[in-house]
């Protein structure tokens, strides 16, 4: 029977969470609230888990979800060959709407789906999301809405659309904030040499240089101009199927971007979306993301 908790309050919060995490063993769906939109999660290590959540989108494998951790030193765990411009991304960014598209842990046994060898990371910014993850580990989260449709900011607007095929809805009230629309995860692929914004959204192209200054913005080829007219422009330049409505993702991410996903639209997101030469797959923010081994798209989600 699916379940409704409203975490603003104590008794409820807690109440739901066990919920939540006994679900997820179960390798049922929960929706969450993510610090851009909110994501329907899963377990990501349950290739089962995977399908119900894609099968609740109306999403094939070629999408597969980002994937949320609730601490920075989790990315080792599930991904490999981490370069170093990552990490000070991540250290810089974590937690917050970044999605990093890395090479995965090939040793894990998961199946999130078509990611041709890649996984697309977050860690999201909202106390509630982090809390969950701490009690059950990396979830997979791409936004709680139908592919197509519009993503959710209240728990409400999520069962409107995910109905009886989510076990537990956890209503923290609305993301990112009431009045605001939902803004996705940005997605950085850092498999590729100088990296690549695939996604354009909460966080600039100018932050992401002041960390890393080869980062190349959305449709950018070669080194990243250096005048601010340039700078500007990329900064707000997100691909037309990224302003279709950004799913973490995302959520991821797939997400959240949940977002994210990593990488969906407002209306599939992080949990943006990905860039037409790039494959996508599922980032929260609650973000969806782009897959390939050069490049993924997802959050949160």
């Amino acid at each position: 029977m699916t379940t409704t908790y409203n975490c603003t309050s104590d008794d409820q919060r807690a109440e739901g969470l066990q919920h939540a995490q006994r679900a997820i063993s179960e390798k049922k769906c929960i929706v969450m609230p993510t610090d851009t939109v909110y994501g329907i999660a899963a377990d990501a290590f349950s290739p089962l888990a995977v399908t119900m959540l894609l099968a609740s989108k109306g999403r094939s494998r070629q999408m597969p979800p980002p994937v949320l951790i609730p601490r920075i030193n989790a990315l080792d765990g599930l991904a490999t060959d981490v370069p170093a411009d990552a990490r000070a991304l991540a250290q810089a960014f974590w937690p917050g709407g970044l999605t990093l598209i890395l090479h995965a842990q090939p040793s894990l046994d998961w199946d999130l789906g078509d990611t041709k060898g890649t996984v697309a990371l977050r860690m999201p910014d909202d106390e509630l999301a982090l809390e969950l993850l701490g009690l059950t580990g990396p979830l997979a989260v791409s936004s709680a809405n139908r592919t197509g449709q519009e993503a959710a900011q209240t728990a409400s607007e999520a069962r409107l659309q995910l109905a009886e095929s989510v076990e537990v809805y956890l209503e923290g009230g609305f993301r990112p904030v009431q009045g605001t629309a939902a803004v996705p995860s940005t997605i950085v692929d850092a498999t590729s040499t100088p990296f690549k914004v695939v996604r354009q959204g909460a966080i600039s192209l100018d932050r992401l240089r002041d960390i890393v200054p080869s980062v190349l913005g959305v449709g950018e080829v070669g080194a990243p101009e250096a005048s601010g007219d340039q700078n500007e422009a990329d900064a707000g330049g997100v691909t037309d199927a990224a302003s279709e409505s950004v799913a973490e993702t995302s959520s991821a991410s797939v997400a959240e971007t949940p977002s994210e996903s990593v990488a969906e639209t407002p209306s599939e997101s992080d949990l943006g979306a990905p860039s037409e030469t790039t494959p996508t797959t599922a980032a929260a923010d609650g973000e969806t993301g782009p897959s390939s081994g050069a490049a993924r798209e997802a959050i949160p989600e």
